[in-house]
Order: C-alpha cells, then sequence, then structure tokens
C-alpha cells in the first residue's frame, strides 16, 4: 500500500520506465530480429498494395485493444489514409457490410486467440480480405490466418500484481504510430496535406490559414489623408473600432515607383481614397466602399490609439493647438505591410517582433484591402 508521497512518484516513475522498457525493446527486434523485420515489411506491403488499388484499413479489436484501435484510425485519416473500426461483435451482426473489395483488415489481439476476432475470419476469408494481425502470440490462430504478423510482444504488464493491460496496449498504440506515418511517408504526405485534415484546430490554422481569409476589410477601418485635422482622425477611428488604428494614404500617380525592401512582401501599399462612397452595414455603419482610385493610392503611416493618446497628454495639445495637429505629426512613417497571401502565423510572428498591435494587409504591390489586429490573431493562436 502506497503512503507516503514518495511511495507514489517512485511506484509512478517505476510504471513509466516499465513501458518504456517495452518500447525501446520492441524497436531493438524490430532492427535486429528477422522475424520482426520481415514481420513488419510484409504488414507495410499489404496494407500499402491495398490502399493503391483504392481500398481502405480497416482496423479491429476488442477491449483495450478497440480503445487502442479507434485511434490508430484517427491517425491513420489525420495523416491522409483511409481507414475505419469495425468493432467485432457488431461486425457479426450486420456491419460486415462495411468491408469491400481491395480492403484490408487490421486485426488487434495481444493474445492472438481473442473469440469475436476469430469469428470474424471465415467472412473474411470468404470474401477474399487480407488480414494484417498486431500481437503478442506469433503462433496464435490469428497469427496463421493474417497475410502479416507485426511483433506487439512484451513480456509483462507494467502494474505488477493488477494485470491491466498497459505496457502491451502502449506498444500497439506506437506501433499504430509507426504503420500510419511509414504509410504516410510512402505517399509523400506533406504537412499541407495534414493541415488540409486539421481546418478547425489551432495547428490547421498554423499551416494553412492566410491573412486574407481572416483580415478586416478595408471598408470597415479607419483612414485618412496626411492632412486630416486631428479631431476627424479621432471620429474615424470611433465609426470604426475594431481595425484599432487608423491607416494614413496618400494618391499617388500611376508611375509612382514603390520603394524597395529588402523582403518583396513589404512594402507600402493602397487604401481606399477618401472620397470612396459610404454605405451602412447591419449595424448602421457607415462603411467605405472601394473604388478605382483605391489603386492610385498607397499607404504612409498607421496611427494607433497609442499614438492619440500620448499627443492628447503631451504640452502640444493646447486646447487651441489640438486642432491643428495633422495626421503628418503623429503617425508611424512607411510602415511595414503584409501581403494577403502569407501565412497568418507569420503575422503574428511579425507584429511581435515588431511591437505593432495593428498590420495592413495589401493585394499584389498596390491595394491595400484590410487589417489584422494582434489582439484577434492571439485569440486563434
Amino acid at each position: 500500500m502506497l503512503s507516503v508521497t514518495e511511495d507514489i512518484i517512485d511506484y509512478a516513475t517505476n510504471i513509466l520506465t516499465i513501458e518504456a522498457a517495452s518500447l525501446h525493446n520492441a524497436a531493438e527486434r524490430l532492427k535486429t530480429n528477422t522475424q520482426s523485420k520481415e514481420g513488419y515489411q510484409q504488414a507495410i506491403y499489404v496494407l500499402f498494395k491495398s490502399l493503391d488499388a483504392g481500398g481502405k484499413i480497416i482496423v479491429t479489436g476488442v477491449g483495450k485493444s478497440g480503445k487502442i484501435g479507434e485511434k490508430i484510425v484517427a491517425t491513420m485519416l489525420s495523416t491522409g489514409t483511409c481507414a475505419t473500426f469495425l468493432h467485432p461483435v457488431e461486425a457479426l451482426h450486420g456491419d460486415l457490410g462495411i468491408v469491400q473489395p481491395n480492403d484490408v483488415v487490421l486485426a488487434l489481439s495481444f493474445s492472438g486467440n481473442t473469440e469475436e476476432l476469430l469469428l470474424l475470419l471465415p467472412s473474411l476469408k470468404h470474401r477474399r480480405v487480407p488480414i494484417v494481425g498486431l500481437g503478442g502470440n506469433p503462433k496464435s490462430k490469428l497469427a496463421k490466418e493474417c497475410a502479416a504478423w507485426v511483433d506487439g510482444y512484451v513480456s509483462c504488464e507494467a502494474g505488477g500484481s493488477i494485470p491491466a493491460p498497459t505496457c502491451s496496449t502502449t506498444l500497439t498504440l506506437a506501433i499504430g504510430d509507426a504503420l500510419a506515418l511509414t504509410l504516410a511517408k510512402l505517399r509523400d504526405f506533406s504537412k499541407d496535406g495534414f493541415a488540409l485534415n486539421h481546418p478547425g484546430g489551432s495547428l490547421g490554422r498554423r499551416l494553412l490559414l492566410k491573412a486574407k481569409d481572416i483580415l478586416i476589410d478595408s471598408s470597415k477601418v479607419a483612414s485618412v489623408n496626411q492632412d486630416t485635422s486631428l479631431d476627424v482622425i479621432i471620429m474615424e477611428i470611433t465609426k470604426h473600432p475594431r481595425g484599432s488604428g487608423v491607416i494614413v494614404i496618400e494618391k499617388t500617380d500611376e508611375g509612382h515607383q514603390h520603394p524597395q525592401f529588402e523582403d518583396d512582401v513589404l512594402f507600402p501599399s493602397p487604401p481606399l481614397s477618401e472620397t470612396s462612397s459610404m454605405i451602412e452595414d447591419e449595424d448602421g455603419v457607415s462603411q467605405k466602399i472601394n473604388d478605382p482610385d483605391t489603386n492610385k493610392s498607397v499607404v504612409v503611416g498607421v496611427i494607433t490609439h497609442g499614438d492619440i493618446h500620448r499627443v492628447l497628454k503631451s504640452s502640444f495639445s493646447t486646447q487651441e493647438g489640438v486642432f491643428q495637429i495633422r495626421a503628418v505629426d503623429i503617425m508611424t512613417s512607411n510602415p511595414i505591410v503584409f501581403n494577403e497571401d502569407r501565412l497568418t502565423s507569420e503575422a503574428v510572428s511579425l507584429m511581435k517582433e515588431k511591437n505593432i498591435p495593428l498590420l495592413p494587409i495589401v493585394r499584389n504591390e498596390n491595394q491595400w484591402v484590410g487589417v489584422v489586429t494582434l489582439k484577434d490573431l492571439q485569440e486563434l493562436f
């Protein structure tokens, strides 16, 4: 019986050590034991052949093996392998209909003599579906019916007198990962493909989401020219609070040459003209609509809430002088802008590095389309 903290920690450490040893021993056998090596290679061949023919991998198992099987299926699906889980009992009562020509079955059983699995074998043989077995007994009834047998042997479970599956299920899960990732590697599955299968998660957003997918449209962002007075700037930023600032623009003729930058995606670029027409959105807030003159404007500055607060607190902003302050007096000139086709994760890194709360987003080299804010991006990542 565990009585003190040290005993609890020692016991937990021992369990982890025993399970880690089971993984290590299996890896050594796979590397040095001919039977283990040939079994794994044959399993990959059978699985890959089925997938190449348009089939899927059907994973099956009972009890704890079944739970591990469901996780293996999840890993296969996320890495681009068509797979599904079939419970042996349900299979015996109609669900065998999921098994189609060119499919392959991955059967999980440490003993290799699980009754429910063995009852499936005649039907699978009749359908001429190959079986890959994964377990700890290569001389079992299941192993004898398999086209390939993967070595999942462990010498003991980690619980000692408590015979719960621990080392055996941990090893089965790890081998399932190895099978899934080996198949993905053989098919040149990339991180882009992985991201396509994870659009809703943080990982998917990091690998897939572009600035244009998440930006605040330019029609909902305050924009002024360099000569706009401070009172108008404050009115604009109040009308369009989501943008977290004001974009300062200026007109330019078609022959205008943009400054050269070391990074060809960080260039100044245009937003909406102040002559843009106005509409009201669902909340009754005025919005600016893009017009053709937008392409003749460039971003020349950015004004944040902090810039406005600082100037209002300064001695420069007396009651008479505050209305003489212009955008050009308080803006950050030649701000960094970000191309809409770049990844949003790169925008987050850039904004943190430069300590900027908003980033103008541009299309090509001459059209401002919106902004992203650090606050919004941090909520995503």
